[in-house]
Protein backbone atom coordinates (compact mmCIF):
# COMPACT_ATOMS: atom_id res chain seq x y z
CA UNK A 1 0.00 0.00 0.00
CA UNK A 2 1.10 3.10 -1.12
CA UNK A 3 1.99 5.42 2.04
CA UNK A 4 0.65 8.49 1.04
CA UNK A 5 -2.72 6.99 0.30
CA UNK A 6 -2.42 6.09 4.29
CA UNK A 7 -1.70 9.56 5.21
CA UNK A 8 -4.36 10.90 3.22
CA UNK A 9 -6.99 8.58 4.81
CA UNK A 10 -5.89 9.73 8.35
CA UNK A 11 -6.36 13.14 7.21
CA UNK A 12 -9.79 12.76 5.96
CA UNK A 13 -11.04 10.72 8.78
CA UNK A 14 -9.70 14.00 11.02
CA UNK A 15 -11.03 16.81 9.02
CA UNK A 16 -14.54 14.93 7.46
CA UNK A 17 -13.91 16.31 3.97
CA UNK A 18 -11.62 15.03 0.64
CA UNK A 19 -11.63 18.61 -0.26
CA UNK A 20 -10.26 20.37 2.80
CA UNK A 21 -7.79 17.02 3.16
CA UNK A 22 -6.78 17.40 -0.60
CA UNK A 23 -6.31 21.29 -0.21
CA UNK A 24 -4.04 20.66 3.24
CA UNK A 25 -1.64 18.40 1.47
CA UNK A 26 -1.61 20.38 -1.49
CA UNK A 27 -2.96 17.60 -3.76
CA UNK A 28 -6.28 18.36 -6.50
CA UNK A 29 -9.50 17.28 -4.70
CA UNK A 30 -10.19 14.58 -7.95
CA UNK A 31 -6.45 13.48 -7.19
CA UNK A 32 -7.73 12.50 -3.03
CA UNK A 33 -10.96 10.66 -4.52
CA UNK A 34 -8.87 8.86 -6.58
CA UNK A 35 -6.97 8.02 -4.16
CA UNK A 36 -9.04 7.00 -1.44
CA UNK A 37 -11.06 4.63 -4.03
CA UNK A 38 -7.77 2.98 -4.80
CA UNK A 39 -7.19 2.26 -1.24
CA UNK A 40 -10.51 1.18 -0.75
CA UNK A 41 -9.96 -1.75 -3.34
CA UNK A 42 -7.03 -2.52 -1.97
CA UNK A 43 -8.74 -3.15 1.26
CA UNK A 44 -11.75 -4.98 0.08
CA UNK A 45 -13.93 -2.88 2.25
CA UNK A 46 -16.19 0.56 2.33
CA UNK A 47 -13.76 2.98 4.30
CA UNK A 48 -16.49 6.19 4.17
CA UNK A 49 -20.61 6.04 3.58
CA UNK A 50 -20.27 9.11 1.33
CA UNK A 51 -23.71 11.67 0.45
CA UNK A 52 -24.47 14.92 -0.95
CA UNK A 53 -24.13 16.72 2.29
CA UNK A 54 -21.28 14.82 4.85
CA UNK A 55 -18.85 11.72 4.69
CA UNK A 56 -18.71 9.14 7.08
CA UNK A 57 -16.23 7.17 8.56
CA UNK A 58 -17.76 3.42 8.14
CA UNK A 59 -17.32 0.74 11.03
CA UNK A 60 -14.44 -1.12 9.09
CA UNK A 61 -12.40 2.84 8.27
CA UNK A 62 -12.50 3.27 12.30
CA UNK A 63 -10.78 -0.07 12.76
CA UNK A 64 -8.32 0.00 10.00
CA UNK A 65 -7.70 3.64 11.18
CA UNK A 66 -6.13 2.45 15.06
CA UNK A 67 -3.95 -0.16 13.04
CA UNK A 68 -3.17 2.63 10.33
CA UNK A 69 -1.97 5.52 12.66
CA UNK A 70 0.38 3.14 14.11
CA UNK A 71 1.62 1.55 11.32
CA UNK A 72 2.57 5.02 9.75
CA UNK A 73 3.67 6.16 13.53
CA UNK A 74 6.25 3.17 13.55
CA UNK A 75 7.50 3.72 10.22
CA UNK A 76 7.82 7.51 10.66
CA UNK A 77 9.61 6.68 13.96
CA UNK A 78 12.56 4.14 11.82
CA UNK A 79 12.99 7.38 9.44
CA UNK A 80 13.86 9.45 11.89
CA UNK A 81 15.52 6.74 13.46
CA UNK A 82 17.90 6.23 10.50
CA UNK A 83 18.13 10.44 10.07
CA UNK A 84 19.14 10.34 13.22
CA UNK A 85 22.26 8.01 12.96
CA UNK A 86 23.23 9.39 9.26
CA UNK A 87 23.93 12.48 10.90
CA UNK A 88 23.98 14.62 7.64
CA UNK A 89 23.02 18.09 8.39
CA UNK A 90 21.98 20.21 5.32
CA UNK A 91 19.56 21.20 2.95
CA UNK A 92 17.01 23.86 2.97
CA UNK A 93 15.28 24.51 6.45
CA UNK A 94 12.08 26.77 6.28
CA UNK A 95 11.50 27.78 10.07
CA UNK A 96 9.16 30.03 11.57
CA UNK A 97 9.77 31.89 14.73
CA UNK A 98 7.71 34.19 16.83
CA UNK A 99 8.68 38.03 16.24
CA UNK A 100 10.51 38.97 19.91
CA UNK A 101 12.31 35.50 19.80
CA UNK A 102 13.29 35.64 16.45
CA UNK A 103 14.60 38.82 16.69
CA UNK A 104 16.12 38.85 20.34
CA UNK A 105 17.17 35.26 21.16
CA UNK A 106 17.45 32.85 18.17
CA UNK A 107 18.81 35.10 14.97
CA UNK A 108 22.19 34.61 16.78
CA UNK A 109 21.79 30.79 17.30
CA UNK A 110 20.69 30.73 13.74
CA UNK A 111 24.07 32.10 12.14
CA UNK A 112 26.37 29.16 14.74
CA UNK A 113 24.33 26.53 13.23
CA UNK A 114 24.93 27.81 9.69
CA UNK A 115 28.15 27.86 11.00
CA UNK A 116 28.61 24.82 12.73
CA UNK A 117 26.75 23.08 9.35
CA UNK A 118 28.19 24.77 5.93
CA UNK A 119 25.58 22.73 3.75
CA UNK A 120 22.85 24.01 5.82
CA UNK A 121 20.34 26.89 4.26
CA UNK A 122 17.95 28.94 6.79
CA UNK A 123 14.38 30.08 5.21
CA UNK A 124 13.64 32.30 7.97
CA UNK A 125 10.00 33.89 8.48
CA UNK A 126 9.67 35.82 11.73
CA UNK A 127 6.21 36.55 12.84
CA UNK A 128 3.84 36.22 15.46
CA UNK A 129 1.01 34.67 13.30
CA UNK A 130 0.89 30.97 13.81
CA UNK A 131 2.21 29.26 10.78
CA UNK A 132 0.29 27.07 8.16
CA UNK A 133 2.64 24.18 7.51
CA UNK A 134 0.87 23.55 4.16
CA UNK A 135 0.26 26.92 2.76
CA UNK A 136 3.23 28.39 4.11
CA UNK A 137 5.44 25.75 2.81
CA UNK A 138 7.30 25.52 6.95
CA UNK A 139 9.20 22.88 8.12
CA UNK A 140 9.26 23.48 11.63
CA UNK A 141 8.06 26.21 13.91
CA UNK A 142 8.83 27.29 17.66
CA UNK A 143 6.16 28.54 19.84
CA UNK A 144 4.57 28.87 22.69
CA UNK A 145 2.11 26.27 23.99
CA UNK A 146 1.76 22.65 22.86
CA UNK A 147 -0.84 22.85 19.63
CA UNK A 148 -3.98 21.30 19.24
CA UNK A 149 -3.12 19.05 15.91
CA UNK A 150 -2.40 15.75 16.79
CA UNK A 151 -0.96 15.36 13.54
CA UNK A 152 2.43 17.06 14.14
CA UNK A 153 5.45 16.19 16.11
CA UNK A 154 5.80 18.36 18.89
CA UNK A 155 9.40 18.65 20.76
CA UNK A 156 9.32 20.26 23.84
CA UNK A 157 12.16 22.77 24.20
CA UNK A 158 11.52 24.43 27.52
CA UNK A 159 9.24 25.35 30.14
CA UNK A 160 9.57 28.89 31.10
CA UNK A 161 8.78 31.10 33.79
CA UNK A 162 6.29 34.21 33.57
CA UNK A 163 7.57 37.26 34.96
CA UNK A 164 5.79 40.75 35.54
CA UNK A 165 8.19 43.90 34.35
CA UNK A 166 8.44 47.54 34.01
CA UNK A 167 11.17 49.79 33.43
CA UNK A 168 12.62 52.16 36.03
CA UNK A 169 11.21 54.90 34.94
CA UNK A 170 7.68 54.04 34.54
CA UNK A 171 8.00 53.12 38.58
CA UNK A 172 9.51 56.56 39.21
CA UNK A 173 6.80 58.27 37.84
CA UNK A 174 3.33 55.78 38.71
CA UNK A 175 4.73 53.89 41.82
CA UNK A 176 5.43 50.15 42.56
CA UNK A 177 2.65 47.76 42.30
CA UNK A 178 2.97 45.82 45.90
CA UNK A 179 0.43 43.18 44.77
CA UNK A 180 -0.91 41.67 41.85
CA UNK A 181 -4.43 43.28 42.75
CA UNK A 182 -2.27 46.82 42.43
CA UNK A 183 -2.21 46.15 38.29
CA UNK A 184 -5.92 47.17 38.21
CA UNK A 185 -4.43 50.74 38.83
CA UNK A 186 -1.86 50.65 36.32
CA UNK A 187 -1.37 50.46 32.39
CA UNK A 188 -0.64 46.74 31.35
CA UNK A 189 0.82 46.74 27.70
CA UNK A 190 -1.01 43.74 25.81
CA UNK A 191 -0.80 41.22 23.25
CA UNK A 192 -3.14 40.09 20.80
CA UNK A 193 -3.01 36.91 18.61
CA UNK A 194 -5.76 35.89 16.18
CA UNK A 195 -8.42 38.01 17.42
CA UNK A 196 -7.91 36.70 21.35
CA UNK A 197 -6.81 39.52 23.37
CA UNK A 198 -4.17 38.63 26.50
CA UNK A 199 -5.77 40.73 29.49
CA UNK A 200 -5.91 38.06 32.08
CA UNK A 201 -3.03 37.72 34.17
CA UNK A 202 -2.25 35.14 36.41
CA UNK A 203 -0.76 34.79 40.24
CA UNK A 204 -0.55 32.01 43.26
CA UNK A 205 1.31 32.70 46.57
CA UNK A 206 1.37 29.83 48.98
CA UNK A 207 -2.51 28.39 48.81
CA UNK A 208 -3.47 32.18 47.45
CA UNK A 209 -4.50 32.71 43.79
CA UNK A 210 -5.14 35.56 42.09
CA UNK A 211 -6.56 36.05 38.46
CA UNK A 212 -6.62 40.01 37.57
CA UNK A 213 -8.42 41.70 34.21
CA UNK A 214 -5.94 43.45 33.29
CA UNK A 215 -6.34 47.15 31.13
CA UNK A 216 -4.12 48.96 28.73
CA UNK A 217 -4.06 52.10 26.76
CA UNK A 218 -1.37 49.49 24.02
CA UNK A 219 -2.26 46.92 22.37
CA UNK A 220 0.07 45.06 20.01
CA UNK A 221 0.10 41.78 17.58
CA UNK A 222 3.54 42.31 18.07
CA UNK A 223 5.60 40.79 21.20
CA UNK A 224 8.87 42.61 20.60
CA UNK A 225 6.53 46.25 20.25
CA UNK A 226 5.39 44.98 23.83
CA UNK A 227 8.69 44.35 25.08
CA UNK A 228 9.78 48.32 23.93
CA UNK A 229 6.85 49.81 25.12
CA UNK A 230 7.88 48.24 28.65
CA UNK A 231 11.45 49.50 28.25
CA UNK A 232 10.23 53.20 27.12
CA UNK A 233 8.33 53.38 30.29
CA UNK A 234 4.82 53.19 29.03
CA UNK A 235 3.21 50.57 31.36
CA UNK A 236 3.69 47.05 32.79
CA UNK A 237 4.44 43.19 30.40
CA UNK A 238 3.98 40.14 31.18
CA UNK A 239 6.66 38.11 29.70
CA UNK A 240 8.42 34.65 29.38
CA UNK A 241 11.68 34.63 31.42
CA UNK A 242 13.65 34.12 28.39
CA UNK A 243 12.30 37.01 26.70
CA UNK A 244 13.63 39.68 29.33
CA UNK A 245 16.26 37.61 30.59
CA UNK A 246 19.10 39.67 29.26
CA UNK A 247 17.05 43.22 29.95
CA UNK A 248 16.52 41.90 33.41
CA UNK A 249 20.12 41.70 33.53
CA UNK A 250 21.52 45.58 31.89
CA UNK A 251 18.70 47.16 33.63
CA UNK A 252 16.33 47.98 31.71
CA UNK A 253 13.40 46.02 33.18
CA UNK A 254 12.71 45.37 36.94
CA UNK A 255 10.40 42.02 37.82
CA UNK A 256 7.72 42.63 39.99
CA UNK A 257 5.67 40.78 42.58
CA UNK A 258 8.96 37.79 43.12
CA UNK A 259 7.00 36.33 45.66
CA UNK A 260 4.12 35.30 43.21
CA UNK A 261 4.48 32.64 40.38
CA UNK A 262 2.61 33.01 36.94
CA UNK A 263 1.76 29.70 35.37
CA UNK A 264 5.02 28.69 33.17
CA UNK A 265 5.08 28.50 29.15
CA UNK A 266 6.09 25.86 27.45
CA UNK A 267 7.83 25.84 24.16
CA UNK A 268 7.92 23.55 21.51
CA UNK A 269 9.72 23.05 18.00
CA UNK A 270 6.76 21.86 15.73
CA UNK A 271 7.31 19.75 12.76
CA UNK A 272 4.31 18.59 10.32
CA UNK A 273 4.71 15.11 10.41
CA UNK A 274 7.58 12.47 11.57
CA UNK A 275 8.76 11.87 7.96
CA UNK A 276 10.12 15.55 7.35
CA UNK A 277 11.99 15.17 10.70
CA UNK A 278 15.32 15.60 9.10
CA UNK A 279 18.96 15.23 10.53
CA UNK A 280 18.60 19.39 10.57
CA UNK A 281 15.59 19.48 12.55
CA UNK A 282 16.91 17.17 14.72
CA UNK A 283 20.34 19.10 15.29
CA UNK A 284 17.98 22.18 15.49
CA UNK A 285 16.13 20.65 18.34
CA UNK A 286 18.91 19.73 20.23
CA UNK A 287 20.31 23.54 19.82
CA UNK A 288 17.76 25.03 21.24
CA UNK A 289 17.04 22.78 23.99
CA UNK A 290 20.94 23.60 25.20
CA UNK A 291 20.92 27.62 24.52
CA UNK A 292 17.44 27.86 26.21
CA UNK A 293 18.51 25.72 28.87
CA UNK A 294 21.80 27.63 29.71
CA UNK A 295 19.48 30.78 29.82
CA UNK A 296 16.98 29.67 32.17
CA UNK A 297 19.82 28.68 34.28
CA UNK A 298 21.77 32.32 34.10
CA UNK A 299 18.20 34.12 34.70
CA UNK A 300 18.40 32.14 37.54
CA UNK A 301 21.59 32.83 39.15
CA UNK A 302 21.96 36.07 41.24
CA UNK A 303 23.29 39.18 40.08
Amino acid sequence: MNTSDLSLFIRIAETGSITESAKQLGITTPAASTALKRLEKQLDVQLFIRTTRQLRITTQGEKFLFHCRQALESLEQGVTSTHEQQGKVSGELRFSVSSDLGRNIVFPWVDEMMDKHPALSIDLNVSDTLSNFFLDQVDIALRYGKPEDSTMVAFHIATINRITCTSPSYLSRYGEPLHPEDLRQHNCLLYRLDGRLFNYWEYTNNSASHRIKVSSNRISNDTDIVKRWAIAGKGIAYRSQIDISSDLCTGKLVQLFPDFQSPPVELYLLCPSRKQVTPAVIAFREMLREKCAQMITKAKQPT
